[in-house]
């Protein structure tokens, strides 16, 4: 072998080495200001004490849950981790396709300032949110929608609607329900029928179905809609760009996201020392929450929030009088027959 030959291999050799490769951990986010925000204020400070990269992949929540089943059953995971729904990460699919963090989760049982199920064996809490009505402020001089029923009424409330259309359809469901005049007590099981039934009364003027949050802001920002079922943390986002936009904790669903370590992730220690860190920093979750209006699950974090920050979130009152808590274990055994139903009905 002549000398440049054998200065070649060994340079192959040095930049394959994984003595060398850079330290990383890749995580799916939905994309848009969501991912925006968790980057500047959570990703790159984690990088910066640690020096280890975070690489950051946009996928829909229903191609995140997709993406990880299929990994796992080939064996090939080239993620590490991903948000899953609170509800999701309660379904057996999700303890099948992740790691169980009940050890990993031992180091914050005792946080004071931290909620009760902040770390658990299904995953380690990002933050609290809400499904919500979202409406154009400046469309409804006499007076702005505040219930499902509300949405319903396009003589009152005109305009077109928007509605999310991906693997979860319950939160469409249940608002079609609530605007048919169930009580929020007794929406749960849902009647399939029912909802459907009250959704095919609206469905001439559903102008956007939207499938991810990016979606969502774009149909509000090109006028598509006047009244969607968005994400609050998209339609603050939109707040913050200085659009006209509004939304009703009275017709809201509390929803969540918690943090998902794939089974056999190739970079499973990196993705723990990224969720220790984010438990870890009250105020990487209060800037973060501060950008996307959500509830962290330190409550330091909450305190260290802007006075106009924590003033919109829902108040003791919309979650006690208003706000709708799924029933998670009943969206589960049904998620089939759910998605069975939806499916068959927006052909």
């Amino acid at each position: 072998m002549t000398f440049i030959a054998a200065c070649t291999t060994a340079l192959q050799f040095a930049v394959v080495s994984p003595a060398v490769a850079e330290e990383r951990v890749v995580v799916a986010t939905t994309g848009g200001s969501y991912d925006a925000a968790l980057r500047k204020f959570w990703f790159d400070p984690f990088t910066a004490s640690t020096g280890i990269k975070v690489v950051s992949v946009a996928a829909t929540n229903a191609e995140m849950r997709a993406k990880a089943t299929a990994m796992v059953k080939t064996g090939n995971v080239t993620w590490d981790l991903y948000p899953d729904g609170e509800i999701q990460a309660d379904s057996d699919n999700h303890k099948a396709t992740s790691e169980d963090l009940a050890v990993f989760c031992e180091a914050f049982k005792d946080r004071p300032d931290l909620v009760e199920d902040a770390c658990i064996g299904a995953g380690a809490r990002l933050f609290s949110t809400a499904t919500l009505m979202a409406y154009k402020s400046d469309a409804f001089p006499d007076g702005a929608p505040t219930t499902w029923a509300d949405m319903w009424d396009t003589k009152r409330f005109p305009g077109g609607r928007a509605f999310p259309n991906f693997d979860d359809p319950w939160r469409v469901m249940a608002a079609a329900l609530l605007a048919d005049g169930v009580a929020r007590e007794r929406l749960f099981p849902l009647d399939i029928d029912r909802a459907l039934a009250k959704l095919e009364t609206i469905r001439g003027d559903i102008s956007v179905w939207w499938k991810t949050g990016d979606q969502s802001v774009q149909g509000f920002r090109n006028g598509d809609y006047s009244i969607g079922q968005i994400w609050l943390t998209r339609a603050n986002a939109l707040k913050v760009e200085g659009r006209a936009i509004g939304w009703s904790n009275q017709a809201s669903f509390l929803v969540g996201d918690r943090l998902t370590v794939i089974k056999g992730a190739p970079n499973k220690e990196n993705a723990l020392k990224l969720i220790a860190f984010w438990l870890n920093s009250p105020d990487a979750q209060a800037r973060v929450c501060e950008e996307l209006l959500c509830t962290p699950p330190s409550s330091k974090a909450i305190t260290a929030m802007s006075p106009a920050a924590r003033a919109g979130l829902p108040s003791e009152e919309d979650i006690r009088d208003h706000i709708v808590v799924p029933d998670a274990a009943w969206i589960n055994t049904n998620s089939a027959l759910l998605l069975e139903r939806w499916n068959a009905w927006i052909r």
